[in-house]
């Protein structure tokens, strides 16, 4: 009497079984779709930052050396100018390989989704510093090329007043123009020590 209710509850049991490896099945294959893309997130957030990385490291060095190299020049022309020696005027040139698009492209192929936003913080200060300095520099140059590109062949006399041994007010922006390529080289050294440090802290903490 109790074998169709047996044959029921067999049927039930076996279609419930059924039913959880099915839904096991679904969820496995999702936790691993999911994992191999965590996975490749993973990698390709690392490639991104191990880039950056590489970049930073350079950019860092060269502002390091450029740095100490505006300091002692700007160093010893203040020295020779507080003591009266009037120190000869030079060009004011500034040369450089950025390029507004190089972070631009590198965040657009992933950055802005798998990066930490502490280190997008960092690296648009880095982006702001090079921007407002770079803008002074150019300033400082055009004057350059207005005022003393034209006049290299004048005697000191041009550019100082012998009665004083003092600069020109014409030239006077001269000393400050000097200081701002000081200036940037700290700021840029700066800005680029904390994305790097952020970067490399993102990277241990992805491993």
């Amino acid at each position: 009497m109790d074998s169709p209710r047996k044959s029921l509850l067999s049927r039930l049991g076996h279609w419930a079984a059924e039913l959880l490896l099915v839904f096991l099945g679904a969820y496995a294959a999702f936790w691993l779709t999911n994992h191999q893309e965590h996975l490749q997130e993973a990698k390709r957030r690392d490639q991104i930052l191990a880039a950056l990385e590489n970049e930073i490291v350079g950019s860092l060095e060269s502002a390091k050396t450029e740095g100490l190299k505006e300091r002692t020049k700007v160093a010893e022309f203040r020295r020779a100018l507080d003591a009266g020696e009037m120190p000869p005027i030079r060009p004011f040139a500034f040369t450089t390989d950025y390029s507004a698009t190089d972070a631009a492209t590198l965040l657009q192929s992933g950055g802005y989704q798998l990066l930490d936003v502490k280190t997008l913080i960092a690296l648009r200060h880095v982006e702001s510093t090079l921007r407002g300095g770079l803008s002074r520099i150019m300033h400082y140059e055009k004057l350059s090329d207005e005022l003393i590109v034209p006049n290299l062949d004048q005697d000191i006399s041009f550019f100082y007043d012998p009665a004083t041994n003092k600069l020109r007010k014409r030239f006077e922006m001269y000393p400050e123009a000097l200081q701002a390529t000081v200036k940037f080289a700290q700021d840029l050294e700066r800005t680029h020590t904390e994305l790097l440090k952020r970067i490399q802290g993102e990277r241990r903490r992805g491993h």
